[in-house]
């Protein structure tokens, strides 16, 4: 079933899904988890679509965008820091490795 999911939504989805997780739970970890999990899952699928080296800079981007969301989130606010960051790895994932699916 991963596989019929675009990368882009997997990506995005582990951002916005760890955030809210972290957040409504007031556990961490537990985002962390989710986070982990949709990172190595997207990861996985960027390899197959599009290759090692893709697949290291997208994942780059993914552990990027959850670091920068945090400075962010102290200027826009928490959610639209998360959301925005998100949208930048989905829009970069489905540039990379979904647009030609």
């Amino acid at each position: 079933m991963a596989r019929k999911i675009p990368s882009a939504v997997v990506a995005a989805g582990g951002l916005v899904g760890g955030y809210g997780v972290a957040r409504w739970t007031r556990k961490r970890q537990l985002g962390g988890v989710v986070l982990a999990v949709a990172g190595v899952t997207a990861a996985a699928q960027w390899r197959e679509r599009a290759g090692g080296a893709a697949a290291g800079a997208l994942s780059a981007a993914y552990v990027a965008a959850f670091a920068g969301s945090h400075p962010l989130a102290k200027k826009v606010g928490a959610w639209p820091a998360v959301f925005g960051v998100a949208g930048a790895v989905a829009l970069a994932s489905w540039a990379v490795a979904d647009r030609d699916r």
